[in-house]
């Protein structure tokens, strides 16, 4: 199992569009699955649109939110180092790995739909029986891309993703450059959410996994390396 391969893509939006506000990735998302990765030994890399320093939403980092896991790695020299030293897209592209993640966080809407060569990265790793996963508004990423046959990816598909109360929940709705929940339905996909927000839910319909906020962390790596280990 040692020579597995794992892409986790982040933002490198610092901003909303509007100026007022920071955002950035939601640690939490990044901390449960790079652990989960280090532990079961598979080589983890970080990639960002632009390569280079990941902003960090500071809201991720206050305590109420921020998990003990999170914590860890946030004090963690190493780590960090990553974070500040992501490849780009360009580098990583053509390379295969077993698992593509797309970490969320509010500055994603701003660099993941429209990047093609993101879109390209996932279309081949999907149609090359590969591992998509995407948690919160890194599902984002998947709302424009399509497969070979000229489908969307996620026609169909049942998923999840962060949702429009929920962004009501977090005071963000007038910032957003979008409603996630809405963009995923009108591509046709089959969007499914908890029954509570703010609370863990993960879909795996195939290779495609989705969680629906940073709630869903833990659960979200505990089934991305459930399915790794089936394959």
């Amino acid at each position: 199992m040692d020579n597995l391969k794992m892409l986790a893509i982040v933002t490198g939006t610092s901003m909303y569009a509007s100026g007022n506000i920071k955002t950035g990735l939601w640690l939490s998302e990044l901390t449960h699955i790079y652990h989960s990765a280090k532990e079961q030994g598979y080589e983890f890399i970080i990639a960002s649109p632009k390569g280079g320093n990941t902003p960090i939403d500071p809201e991720s980092l206050k305590p109420m939110v921020l998990d003990k896991l999170s914590k860890y790695y946030w004090n963690d020299s190493e780590f960090r180092e990553m974070l500040q030293r992501t490849k780009s897209l360009d580098e990583v592209s053509g390379l295969m790995f077993d698992c593509v993640y797309l970490a969320g966080g509010h500055g994603t809407m701003y660099d993941f739909p429209d990047n093609m060569v993101l879109q390209k990265i996932i279309k081949d790793h999907y149609e090359n029986n590969k591992i998509v996963a995407a948690i919160c508004h890194g599902v984002g990423g998947l709302l424009n891309v399509k497969l070979s046959n000229g489908d969307f990816l996620i026609k169909d598909k049942k998923l999840t993703g962060f949702t429009w109360c929920e962004e009501s929940i977090v005071g963000r709705k007038k910032e957003v450059p979008f409603d996630l929940e809405a963009a995923l339905k009108e591509r046709g996909a089959d969007y499914q959410k908890a029954l509570i927000p703010m609370t863990s839910k993960v879909f795996a319909d195939s290779r495609l996994i989705t969680g629906e906020n940073p709630f869903s962390s833990k659960e979200m790596a505990k089934v991305v390396v459930q399915q790794l280990s089936e394959k």
